[in-house]
């Protein structure tokens, strides 16, 4: 698979200078835990649910969740079991490329009785999403992964823990939480693949909710807890992990307070105006700014639970022609001893040393998100994707 795997070839040549390389379950972890891009929920409920991972690979969907957590009632735990067994069976017989599968689960103990019953589909998953993640309870998480990967004989099993507990959001027991959670994945490096953020449980704690015109890092109590999970979990020193971006709750649009967030400009010299007014009914202009603040406070990739936001997630990671450039330019051999340059677009200062490490990171995403030519923007990228 691919990100804009979806899209004509031709249509691809026209808008990137290189192309996203192709990338299956088997793939490095490093380029798996950046590819994830968008990653779509689902509830484990849903009849069609095989019908709908197909459906969603072939507009570009390329990690999904199948969520027998909070996304559904106690009541229907046994029969979400059931349906994704059967679900998996059909998939099985599937030829086309399916996105990466992973199941949310609510106990350990689920997690070798769905492979159990899985069968020869396991080969189909690529891992569990583990929830309310910490210490003490993470542990015997990741152990089942690893006993039900032996089960299975199937590849790597990956585990995506999700930190939302009141320890992590409360501020005195913050720094302890948050070394038992780095203890825990350290001692399972090799299978945790990102961990994720349950902005809404943290909301949930103070009786809060974002509207859609204020992002994650407009509520301060959230942005803290972000900031700290980036601070120890994901240093660019070689110890961190990659950590992906809240949810957005909204894709209907809603009365309003403030203005759009989202510039008329680049839309207008697109001559697709009204691609602009269709993002701002749905609320996606709240959504765009977010994805750009997440990967400015170190996140990449997002949690979702609506198709239409996956474009926006996919076409604002492709790296820019001038990013790449900057990021060429301080990774070359000769710039290995360090010093300051012109960037090539002769509007900033590339220092290399401190930038190295925002280099080798661009680097990562160019490779799986592609980088786009000079003259293309994030306007054409989105209405590419969005017109398959």
């Amino acid at each position: 698979m691919r990100h804009f795997g979806h899209i004509s070839p031709t249509v691809r040549k026209d808008l990137f200078h290189q192309e996203p390389a192709e990338f299956t379950g088997a793939s490095p972890s490093r380029v798996l835990a950046a590819a994830l891009g968008a990653t779509l929920y689902s509830p484990a409920t849903r009849p069609s649910l095989a019908a709908d991972i197909r459906k969603q690979s072939g507009r570009g969907v390329v990690s999904m969740v199948l969520c027998l957590e909070d996304s559904i009632s106690d009541g229907d735990v046994a029969g979400a079991e059931e349906n994704l067994v059967r679900q998996f069976a059909v998939l099985e017989d599937e030829t086309a490329e399916l996105p990466l599968l992973f199941v949310r689960v609510r106990t350990p103990e689920q997690i070798p009785d769905l492979v159990r019953r899985l069968g020869s589909a396991v080969r189909l998953l690529a891992g569990f999403v583990l929830p309310k993640f910490d210490e003490k309870h993470g542990q015997p998480f990741l152990e089942a992964v690893a006993d039900a990967e032996a089960l299975s004989g199937a590849a790597r099993l990956y585990a995506m823990p999700v930190l939302e507990t009141p320890g992590l959001l409360h501020l005195e027991t913050r720094v302890e939480t948050l070394a038992g959670i780095s203890r825990t994945v350290n001692s399972h490096r090799d299978r945790v693949l990102a961990l994720r953020l349950g902005v809404t449980d943290f909301c949930s704690a103070y009786g809060l909710r974002r509207t859609p015109d204020m992002t994650a890092y407009d509520v301060q109590i959230v942005a803290g807890v972000i900031a700290d999970v980036v601070n120890v979990l994901s240093r660019a020193d070689g110890t961190g992990f990659t950590v992906t971006g809240p949810v957005w709750e909204y894709f209907r649009s809603q009365q309003r307070l403030f203005k759009p967030q989202l510039r008329r400009s680049p839309f207008l010299e697109e001559g697709v105006e009204e691609l602009r007014t269709a993002l701002i009914e749905h609320d996606l202009d709240g959504l765009l700014r977010e994805i750009e603040l997440d990967r400015a406070n170190g996140l990449l990739g997002k949690t979702c639970i609506h198709p239409a936001h996956v474009t926006p997630v996919h076409a604002l990671s492709v790296v820019s022609h001038e990013e790449f450039c900057d990021a060429q330019d301080i990774l070359r051999p000769e710039s290995g001893g360090g010093g300051v340059m012109r960037s090539a677009y002769t509007n900033k200062m590339n220092e290399v040393k401190p930038h190295r490490a925002w280099a080798e990171r661009t680097m990562l995403r160019a490779e799986v998100f592609g980088v786009a030519k000079e003259q293309v923007g994030f306007v054409d990228l989105l209405t590419a994707g969005l017109q398959v």
